[in-house]
């Protein structure tokens, strides 16, 4: 699709003059229909443009692109508001959601004819910056790439990155007076890194005087001082012409192998008062509405906050479910805005495993969730399941199987009552270990291993009607943990990747260090990790004991903020 049928499409699109303006391209590091999606990337976009002497315009990587030869005139990446390439802009921020996307970075680079390693771009060159849960995470793998990232949440950091840039000389002064002022942000050339002889990192040092030993995340403290939803409205996205609100950050439940229960800590929920304001504003502009949150039926009173867009016939859907938490609330919300589909995430299919992974809900509470919304006239179910856990067997795994029979069975019996059978569709992926979590230490399952376990519940279900399966690619994720995991060494492969047009075996192939070291091999306790520059907060001493007591099968409590100091985020 074009982009004036896309612009046409949209609403709300901020459109403003570039004289005397700082021009910045916020680059989404793929497809429109995927940076569309993300509320994050909306907000930023919103949030430049407040600025009076900004100007900020979104570009993307053409869904057509790498069809396209490498000769053709239109392979230049254009802005969406004023068709403008890349090298028009001052700042170029990308916004990098998943790690795979990675080397979609150096295309887009190439393309724009601007060098792709940040030592060989001269002073006058676009500053590259990035952000994105990927650089709370780990940015070291693009770090020889971008010349500053924003690590934690964009809003604290803006304006005084913004009053910086506009005060300083030149881009050298410009990167370490805000390295050394603006809390989040990390300047990779400010840093160096030694590797010992069995090739870890053996010292992570400060070159300049004044900047910090450790990055300390931005973060919002009162997240109902800010908005967080939908700047434009189009249909051309996952949640087609939803208008999404964010009803908060984090999680309090701990699941061991998620990153945003940690990387978010302390969990924040928006009041009800801020949340109301957000839905009346989105029933004036969209006839759906989409709470986006880790686990939005944990929102307290979330009857009273729907109440008011249901009286005004707009739909409302919740991004998840979980399942010891659907209250009658929450059921009623679901069935006055017609839902017809709801997704669970048991995560594992034992109550060994889910022990394990501190997910803190059992069986009976995913059969009861599935008997509560198949008679709240929820016809069709949407089960996530990870293979590959640490201390996981082959009996998990044939858990996943019985579990979703069992859910089926249950599903039935009630269906049967409605008069209408809907569908279960299982969801496999390959469980990869995050940065900043208690598994940050175990190895990635290899391969066939995991390819095995997916063609075990594969057949398991295969001949179970009205039950879809739909599973990871092992050989994806073993990339994704190679990113995840990777340190600067790996700008090198992706330079590889990218000038081997996107053959990922030939690179690997080709690469000099044995890509196992990063994904196979489980890392020393005593480790200097890639990440460990990163500082959200938590003891990595609280990481080790949470790891520790998962190998023992022991749960740990919700994260109540305030109420202790076992993590170290709320001291």
């Amino acid at each position: 699709m074009d982009r004036k049928t896309l612009l046409k499409a949209e609403r709300g699109v901020i459109r403003k003059d570039w004289r005397g303006k700082i021009p910045v391209a916020l680059v989404y590091s793929n497809h429109y229909y995927l940076g569309m999606s993300n509320l994050g990337f909306q907000t930023v976009y919103e949030l430049l443009n407040r600025f009076d002497d900004v100007v900020c315009e979104r570009v993307f990587l053409p869904s057509d692109f790498d069809t396209k030869p490498r000769s053709s005139g239109d392979r230049l990446i254009r802005s969406m508001e004023s068709q403008r390439p890349l090298s028009d802009f001052e700042i170029i921020a990308f916004s990098i959601s998943f790690e795979n996307d990675y080397p979609n970075i150096l295309t887009i680079l190439e393309s724009a004819g601007i060098p792709k390693w940040a030592r060989e771009r001269e002073e006058g060159s676009p500053l590259i910056i990035a952000g994105g849960v990927t650089s709370f995470l780990n940015p070291e793998p693009i770090a020889p790439f971008v010349d500053c990232f924003v690590v934690g949440e964009a809003e604290p950091v803006l304006i005084p990155f913004l009053e910086i840039y506009r005060k300083a000389s030149d881009k050298t002064d410009f990167l370490e007076h805000v390295a050394q002022k603006v809390a989040g942000v990390y300047v990779p050339a400010l840093y160096d890194v030694a590797y010992g002889d069995d090739g870890t990192i053996s010292a992570f040092r400060v070159k300049k005087k004044g900047v910090p030993d450790k990055i300390t995340r931005a973060v919002v403290s009162d997240l109902s001082s800010c908005d967080t939803c939908t700047t434009i409205l189009t249909p051309h996205t996952e949640f087609e012409s939803s208008f999404l609100v964010e009803i908060g950050r984090g999680c309090s439940h701990g699941c061991r192998f998620c990153a945003a229960g940690y990387i978010y800590r302390p969990p924040r929920l928006r009041s009800s008062g801020a949340l109301k304001q957000s839905l009346a504003i989105g029933t004036e502009r969209a006839d759906r509405i989409g709470l986006v949150g880790a686990a939005v039926s944990d929102l307290p009173e979330i009857g009273s906050i729907c109440k008011g867009a249901l009286d005004r016939r707009v739909r409302i859907s919740f991004s998840s479910l979980r399942a010891d938490s659907i209250s009658e609330d929450v059921l009623e919300v679901l069935e006055k805005s017609g839902d017809k589909t709801a997704t669970l995430a048991p995560d594992a299919g034992s109550e060994r495993l889910r022990r394990v992974i501190n997910k803190g809900i059992t069986e009976e509470h995913i059969l009861n969730a599935a008997d509560l919304l198949v008679s709240h006239g929820i016809p069709n179910l949407k089960l996530y399941f990870m293979v590959g856990l640490p201390t996981e067997t082959h009996d998990d795994v044939k858990e996943i199987v019985d579990l979703c029979k069992r859910v089926k069975h249950r599903f039935l019996k009630t269906s049967r009552g409605k008069k209408r059978i809907g569908h279960i569709t299982v969801s496999l992926n390959c469980f990869v270990p995050k940065p900043h979590t208690p598994f940050q230490w175990v190895p990635f399952e290899e391969t066939r291993s995991l390819k095995e376990k997916i063609r075990l519940v594969k057949d398991g279900l295969k001949k179970v009607a009205n039950v879809r399966v739909h599973a990871d690619i092992p050989k994806w994720a073993y990339i994704q943990a190679l990113l995840s995991r990777g340190d600067r060494r790996i700008a090198g492969l992706l330079e590889m990747v990218h000038q081997n047009k996107g053959n990922w075996p030939q690179s690997l192939k080709a690469f000099p260090l044995n890509p196992d070291f990063y994904v196979r091999r489980e890392r020393r306790f005593d480790e200097i990790l890639p990440w460990d520059f990163i500082d959200h907060g938590i003891k990595k001493s609280f990481l080790l004991k949470e790891y520790e007591r998962a190998l023992q099968g022991k749960t740990a409590p919700v994260c109540q903020p305030g109420q202790c100091n076992v993590c170290g985020v709320c001291q």
